[in-house]
């Protein structure tokens, strides 16, 4: 077919809950009717979180079911397949967040054949393509389309690059794959002249020569690279074994087995998920950690498995586990590397000076077949962080200062290569790097990087006992392209809180003009729960201890280890005993309630959270509010019961009144 014709109705995304109830209700509208688009649109609220249990055509039930227009959720369950809606319309940065490739699948499966916005998110519009789900943000598409006229396909991939177009003509990824990356061969280190930045060296060293892609790629080109890893978790892992099956027949040969790596890190504490227990999807749940652990025993695969508190008390202490992308920097990626994960946090590992980012399923389900990873080349933004950062400012402060840039929130990094340097980054231990470039996801990048140096050396032989050399080409040259250079005075900073629905609604806290009382308080996440995370809840909880201080009684306190190395590293310092005396409850190593999985998500609309979680998005942890914070202004408002500083609450212990 090289038309799209009678596409179905087409559903507007709007901010008025009016419009929404409209077009639910039977009534067709125009772009002009609808009022304003919604921007922000992410794939939690078009796939939340307990729907991902889903992985076939019973996805085709929900998309959209977590979308917010004003105070309504005007979706459940069928609304889009019993509309017979077969195009979206929605506003700027459309896919925002997680990598999930169950959002598109979703919209595929219950009719969209088309999905028209000002500006895509990497990983969405990607994971679109594979799937042959359209993407445009050609707006005169919609006149054409209200008036019913047939639409040529070459006018659905105007625009697009060489690849994505040929990609979404031959039906999606694998049936592309299938004609083309059968024996991809690497294109050898390609001789270039002109200066570059790091990603671009690590690019082309592994850059794969294929008949649809160039040699000599320039950003925006379509190209496949070499991952030296290849990591996937149990949201994805059914989903892409019943593709490779379904296309492939079963068994199917993996490439480079042996570097591909299977984590159960979301659903350790699924039977206390709210979400998961109202829902009645904890059998679900089950049901997918069982398909997860056929195929990794089917494959021989390296699996590495989260755990329950009653694990714990039967482990002999040799089972290591934890959050994907984190245990990824701390046993797996070196610098130089690709690194590709089912996470959008995948860049976590950008921090070792790797070449770092998430993808799809069906971009898995291709790689693990044919080794060949796509990538639309990116341009670099590079971020100097000058200055010294003030006692009590972290990398998290940094990050929510960046994301509150207007350039940023209006989608200046989507898709770009985030490269942090300066004298705070010099400064930076790893696990602040990380901070840095796993945030990368929120700032809209196609991932961050940090070059090698000194400490990434420490890190490696104190960390993993490894004696790493950083070669002479590790790092950019002078004179190397940036699209744009960020300049941030790091000295004038203070501690940071975004308010809830974005991760770009940051402020300064001293600019906080009213009292925000709070009732959840969360530390922990890939983000913030590494070493020197749990080094800043300890020096703050340890602060209060001393003084007799423990959270109030309207406050519950979660503290959430990122992998068994971070819990061992904790009680070999002696930290439990100040978590325990200020009430903490210590959960393994797991996703948990960043990811609406476990406790410390909220249970109702009226509950306040502070969380050194990386994303706020509505319903992301629960129906309740999510301030973001950095890992001590969490645990001072944990024991305020407010949200504060720590300097702060130092400064007011003696008038503190719980």
């Amino acid at each position: 077919m090289n038309v799209l014709e009678a596409a179905g109705r087409i559903l507007y995304l709007a901010d008025s809950s009016t419009a929404m109830a409209q077009q639910l209700a039977g009534e067709d509208l125009t772009l002009a009717a609808a009022g304003p688009l919604r921007d922000d649109v992410s794939t939690d609220e078009i796939t939340p979180v307990p729907i991902l249990t889903h992985y076939d055509d019973a996805l085709g039930r929900y998309p959209y079911t977590g979308y917010k227009a004003g105070d309504t959720l005007p979706f459940v369950p069928d609304s889009v397949r019993l509309g017979k809606f077969g195009v979206t319309v929605a506003g700027n940065r459309y896919g925002k967040g997680s990598s999930r490739e169950h959002s598109p699948a979703a919209e595929k499966l219950a009719g969209i054949r088309l999905v028209v916005a000002k500006s895509f998110e990497r990983i969405y519009r990607q994971n679109a393509d594979n799937i042959g789900l359209y993407t445009s943000t050609d707006f005169g598409l919609v006149a054409r389309l209200e008036a019913g006229e047939p639409i040529p396909i070459d006018d659905l991939v105007a625009g697009r690059d060489a690849l994505a177009a040929s990609i979404l003509k031959h039906g999606g990824l694998l049936k592309f794959g299938q004609q083309y990356l059968t024996r991809v061969q690497p294109a050898g280190n390609v001789d270039h002249q002109q200066p570059q930045t790091l990603f671009e060296k690590i690019v082309r060293r592994n850059l794969l020569s294929t008949p649809v892609t160039p040699m000599h790629p320039n950003p925006g080109d379509g190209i496949f690279v070499q991952a030296h890893w290849r990591f996937i978790h149990e949201y994805y892992t059914g989903m892409c074994a019943h593709m490779l099956h379904a296309n492939f027949g079963k068994p199917v040969q993996l490439k480079q087995a042996d570097h591909i790596v299977v984590f159960e890190d979301h659903t350790s504490y699924v039977t206390e998920s709210p979400a998961h227990v109202r829902n009645g999807l904890v059998e679900n749940v089950v049901q997918m950690r069982y398909a997860q652990r056929d195929f990794v025993k089917t494959y021989g695969l390296t699996f590495h498995r989260t755990l329950t508190d009653e694990e714990v008390r039967q482990d002999d202490g040799s089972n290591v586990a934890g959050i994907s992308h984190a245990m990824m920097a701390e046993r797996y990626a070196l610098p130089g590397q690709v690194v590709v994960g089912t996470d959008s946090h995948t860049p976590h590992s950008g921090a070792l000076g790797c070449v770092a980012f998430g993808v799809g399923t069906t971009d898995m389900a291709n790689a693990f077949v044919t080794g060949a990873v796509r990538m639309t080349l990116p341009e670099s933004i590079r971020v100097v962080l000058d200055g010294t950062l003030q006692t009590g400012v972290t990398a998290k402060d940094v990050v929510l200062q960046l994301l509150a840039q207007p350039a940023i929130k209006t989608g200046a990094g989507v898709g770009k290569v985030f490269e942090f340097t300066g004298p705070v980054v010099s400064a930076m231990s790893v696990d602040e790097r990380a901070t840095l470039t796993n945030m990368c996801a929120e700032l809209g990048g196609f991932t961050g990087i940090v070059a090698p140096d000194a400490e990434t050396v420490r890190f490696l032989r104190e960390r993993r006992g490894i004696d790493f050399e950083v070669e002479p080409w590790m790092c950019s040259d002078d004179g190397a392209s940036y699209a744009a250079t960020l300049e941030v005075d790091c000295s004038t900073l203070t501690p940071m809180i975004a308010r809830p629905g974005d991760p770009g609604n940051g402020l300064p806290i001293g600019e906080l003009d009213e009292t925000v009382k709070v009732d959840i308080a969360y530390g922990g996440s890939c983000t913030a729960g590494k070493r020197e995370d749990f080094d800043q809840y300890h020096a703050v909880f340890q602060w209060a201890a001393e003084r007799g201080l423990r959270i109030p009684e309207h406050v519950t306190l979660y503290l959430q280890f990122g992998t068994t190395d971070v819990r061992d590293y904790c009680q070999k310092q002696g930290y439990m005993k100040a978590f325990d005396a200020v009430g903490a409850r210590i959960l393994q190593p797991s996703c948990g309630a960043c990811a609406n999985c476990g406790p410390g998500s909220s249970t109702s609309a009226e509950q306040v959270t502070v969380s050194s979680i990386n994303r706020n998005f509505p319903g992301r942890s629960g129906p309740g509010k999510v301030w973001l914070a950095s890992p001590p202004t969490v645990a001072a408002s944990a024991i305020a019961g407010r949200l504060m500083s720590f300097e702060d609450l130092q400064r007011r212990t003696p008038t503190l009144n719980h």
